[in-house]
Order: C-alpha cells, then sequence, then structure tokens
C-alpha cells in the first residue's frame, strides 16, 4: 500500500476502533458509522479521503481491518476495539491450538498473569506461528506463546472469530499458555 493509504488506514483504525469522537463521528452500538459522513469528517479534520481510497484500503488491507455493510453505505473495524461496541459475534468452539505473538519484553509479565486484553477488549489470537510472530515484531523482538484453546474452551471460556478471521477472547490464564512453543522448536 503506497505511503498516503497507509496514513489513512491507520487515521480509519483509531478512529473506528478508538476515538470516533476525536473527529466529531459517531459510531453505533454495532460500530458502524455512516460512510459519507465518515468522509465528510475525515476532511474537515485534514485527511484527505474520498470513497475510492477508502473502497481501496478496505480491499487491500492486509488485515482486513475493515468491512462495509451489505448496501455498502456503513463502514466500521471488524475487532481491536478500545471502545464499547458489540459487534455481534456469536461463542464459537475455537480449534485445538491457537498462537498469540508479542514482544519478548512482555514475557515475563505475561507468564505470570497469563494474557489480558489491556485497553482493548478482546486478546487476539491467530490460527498460525508466522501471523503470530509478524504481530509480535511491531512491538520489538518477537515472542510466540501457544494457547491450549480448545481446552480453555472446554473449561468455559469464551472463544469468538471476527470476519478477518482473528480469534478474540477475553483473557487466557497462565495454565493455558505453552512457552516455549514445543512446535517451534521442533522446526514446524
Amino acid at each position: 500500500m503506497q505511503p498516503a493509504r497507509v496514513r489513512q488506514s491507520r487515521f480509519l483504525s483509531r478512529v473506528l476502533r478508538h476515538a470516533p469522537a476525536s473527529i466529531g463521528l459517531s459510531l453505533d452500538e454495532s460500530g458502524w458509522a455512516d460512510v459519507d459522513t465518515l468522509l465528510a469528517r475525515a476532511r474537515a479534520n485534514g485527511m484527505p479521503l474520498d470513497r475510492a481510497a477508502l473502497d481501496e484500503i478496505v480491499a487491500l488491507n492486509d488485515k482486513q481491518r475493515y468491512a462495509y455493510d451489505d448496501a455498502g453505505t456503513r463502514i466500521r473495524a471488524v475487532q481491536g476495539h478500545s471502545i464499547d461496541v458489540d459487534l455481534g459475534l456469536v461463542p464459537v468452539e475455537p480449534p485445538e491450538r491457537l498462537y498469540h505473538g508479542t514482544a519478548t519484553r512482555f514475557l515475563q509479565a505475561i507468564l505470570r498473569d497469563g494474557l489480558q486484553r489491556g485497553r482493548r477488549r478482546h486478546v487476539h489470537l491467530s490460527t498460525d506461528v508466522v501471523t503470530a510472530k509478524r504481530v509480535g515484531a511491531r512491538h520489538g523482538l518477537p515472542a510466540v506463546l501457544g494457547v491450549r484453546a480448545h481446552a480453555m474452551h472446554t473449561a468455559g471460556h469464551l472463544f469468538h472469530r471476527a470476519e478477518n478471521g482473528v480469534w478474540l477472547v477475553e483473557s487466557v490464564p497462565r495454565a493455558f499458555l505453552d512457552y516455549p512453543v514445543p512446535e517451534i522448536d521442533a522446526g514446524a
């Protein structure tokens, strides 16, 4: 994605996931914003954004962070919110194993306290080591933790899967974490 689109995508992420009021935008209870209003408020706040650029960002975002409604008149972030929204996700049974990428500087706290959602509404998990490592690398030297997701589910923890394939859970207790991850050490 070209630099202007990256800036616009980051702007959308901040506005649709964390701070819609910062540009005078309102989201409904499910996180949807009117596209025309979003575009007008973005331009009024110094972010040059039109429908063609928005369409490109939605279509090409490597993490598929955004989605239009069926009519194409509303847009929302599909996960990663720190504000209170109800994405309408139903609990689903997770696979046996999921992964979480983090920076090594956070390992000591995670291994002591488990994975906590922090400012976000959920802990984000991926289905593969490569994605988890890429996520962890955004914050420093990456580390990947294994999550015994099916065992958590059996113990009563609720899992959701966002439209973009990211698995979401409120927290991951230490008892369900593996570090180091055996399959990584075995070269899988």
